[in-house]
C-alpha cells in the first residue's frame, strides 16, 4: 500500500497577477486530502473520493492497462455529472501516463482510495491537492502535470508540497518557489471566513484574461505588497496594506472589493483570497469578529491558528 498527502492553500496576495508574474504570498493550510493506493489482481482501476465524514461521493472504474471508463457514479446533485468528473479525472492520469509511459501500464490493477480533511466547498484545493499526490505516485512533476491538464498559477501545487508560507512567482514560465517568514505577531487578529459558495477559479481566470491589458506596473506594486505583507509589525500597518492590494485588484477585474460589496459596516478590513466571489476571505479583527459575521449569516470563522500550517 502506497500513501500520498498533499497541504490544501490559501492565496494571501497577488491573486490574478501571479499568473503574469507577479510575486505571491501564499500559505499552505492544515487541511488537506490524502491519496491512499492498494495493488490488487484485476487488470482495473478501482476509484473512491470520500468527503472529510468518510462518505464516498465519486466511484468510477477504468480497465487498465487502456484506461478505459468501465462506469461512475457522483453523490451528489450538484457541482456537474458523474461523467464530468470521471472524465476530468481520466485527464489527469492520461496526462500523467503521458509522462511517465510506465504509470498504470502493468497487468496488476489498483484500489485508489481519496480522502479530504476539508468540506468540498471550501475552496482550499481539491484539485491541487489530487493533482499533486497524482504526480507523486506517478513519479512526474506536479507543475507540469497541472498545467498540461488544468490552468492556473500553480502556487497551489507549492503549497501542496510545503509545509511553511511561500513566496511563489512565474519566472520564463517556471515556478519559483521559496520560504516566506510569514509568521504575524497579531496572529489573533487574523480571521478565516467563509463566504458560503464556492469560487470557480477556472472563470475567474478566463475574466482576468479576458481584460488583455499590461499591468507592469501594477504587477510591480504587487510583488512589494507580498514582501511588505511579512514587515507589517502592527495590525494598523496590516490593514494599510490589505486595503491597498484590495484596491489595485478591484481596478484591475472591475469587480467591488468584498467589504465594500458585502460587509461596509465591519469595523476590521477583509481581503479577498484567490478568485474574488467565494470560498474564504481573510479577515483582520478583534475577539468580535466571529459575532459580526455569524449575525451576517457567515458561520464558518476559523483563526489563523486553526487554519494554516
Amino acid at each position: 500500500m502506497k500513501n500520498f498527502y498533499s497541504n490544501g492553500k490559501l492565496l494571501l496576495t497577488g491573486e490574478y497577477l501571479v499568473l503574469d508574474g507577479a510575486k505571491a504570498l501564499a500559505v499552505p493550510t492544515k487541511y488537506g486530502q490524502d491519496l491512499e493506493i492498494s495493488l490488487i489482481k484485476e487488470p482495473q482501476l478501482i476509484w473512491g473520493s470520500f468527503t472529510e465524514e468518510k462518505e464516498c461521493w465519486f466511484e468510477a472504474v477504468f480497465d487498465l492497462p487502456k484506461l478505459r471508463l468501465v462506469s461512475c457514479t457522483f453523490n451528489s446533485t450538484k457541482e456537474g455529472s458523474a461523467e464530468f468528473i470521471a472524465e476530468t479525472l481520466l485527464e489527469i492520469l492520461e496526462e500523467a501516463r503521458k509522462m511517465n509511459p510506465e504509470f498504470l501500464s502493468t497487468s496488476q490493477g489498483y484500489v485508489v482510495k481519496t480522502e479530504l480533511t476539508f468540506p468540498r466547498n471550501w475552496g482550499l484545493g481539491t484539485s491541487s491537492t489530487l493533482i499533486n499526490s497524482i504526480a507523486a505516485w506517478a513519479k512526474v512533476d506536479a507543475f507540469k502535470l497541472l498545467w498540461n491538464s488544468f490552468k492556473g498559477s500553480g502556487y497551489d501545487i507549492a503549497c501542496a508540497q510545503n509545509n511553511h508560507p511561500i513566496f511563489y512567482q512565474i519566472q520564463q514560465q517556471n515556478p519559483i518557489v521559496s520560504k516566506a517568514d510569514f509568521n504575524p505577531p497579531f496572529k489573533e487578529n487574523l480571521f478565516f471566513v467563509h463566504l458560503n459558495k464556492k469560487q470557480d477559479s477556472k472563470d475567474g481566470i478566463a475574466k482576468f484574461r479576458e481584460t488583455n491589458n499590461n499591468f507592469t506596473s501594477e504587477i510591480k506594486r504587487i510583488s512589494e505588497l507580498s514582501e511588505a505583507f511579512l514587515l507589517a509589525t502592527t495590525i494598523k500597518e496590516f490593514n494599510k496594506l490589505v486595503v491597498e492590494h484590495e484596491q489595485i485588484i478591484s481596478n484591475i477585474i472591475k469587480l467591488k472589493p468584498v467589504k465594500e460589496k458585502l460587509f461596509p459596516d465591519y469595523f476590521g478590513e477583509i481581503k479577498s483570497l484567490g478568485a474574488w466571489g467565494g470560498d474564504f476571505v481573510l479577515v483582520t479583527g478583534t475577539k468580535e469578529t466571529p459575532a459580526y459575521f455569524k449575525n451576517k449569516g457567515f458561520d464558518t470563522i476559523l483563526t489563523y491558528s486553526e487554519m494554516i500550517l
